[in-house]
């Protein structure tokens, strides 16, 4: 069952489920969900590798930052056509065994050619979301930080739910060499 406004503004207050919403998402938000922000972009660098217990993934650069301080006509990132990157949201999830969440690219991405590369966000996982995002047009798009690029719904898992132990969570972005996958 996919949890209504009410109930996920409930849970933000007296659980803390979504931590630094924007003021429309508190006050005014669409459908059965919130839309979650752009905060940071990475770009990857080097080889990577995934095996049966191991894994590497390729190295990160940190390209783009959401910058406070700047007004919003300084404060974007232009994603290159063809180009492939990690975005990470500003927000931070913090999800119960109850729960958990499915991602959805707002509809503005694919209408200007990204392509949103997602997961499910499973029980018990904290911390901010990474996606990956491919410009698949011809041309340059500019995305505001703090534009609003995914929209998360929040499901009742019933019965028994496992908690999250991967090494995800807190919202990290790239393994730091190779390790063994939990």
């Amino acid at each position: 069952m996919i949890l209504g406004i009410k109930k996920l503004h409930e849970l933000v207050k007296t659980n803390n489920l979504v931590e630094n919403l924007c003021e429309r998402e508190l006050n005014s938000p669409e459908g059965a969900g919130f839309d979650l922000r752009l905060g940071e972009v990475y770009e990857l660098e080097g080889d990577g590798f995934l095996g049966v217990e191991e894994r590497d993934t390729p190295n990160i650069k940190l390209v783009g930052k959401n910058n406070l301080e700047k007004n919003e006509s300084e404060n974007f990132f232009i994603f290159e056509p063809g180009k492939y990157y990690l975005i990470k949201t500003i927000e931070k999830v913090n999800l119960p065994i109850t729960l958990s969440g499915i991602i959805f690219p707002r509809t503005t991405l694919f209408r200007s050619g990204l392509g949103l590369f997602n997961g499910i966000v499973q029980p018990g996982y904290s911390g901010e979301l990474t996606f990956g995002l491919c410009n698949l047009g011809k041309s340059n798009i500019k995305v505001s930080f703090g534009a609003r690029v995914v929209h998360i719904t929040f499901h009742e898992v019933l019965g028994e739910g496992n908690q999250y132990r991967g090494q995800w969570q807190g919202g990290r972005v790239a393994t730091d060499g190779q390790e063994t996958q939990i």
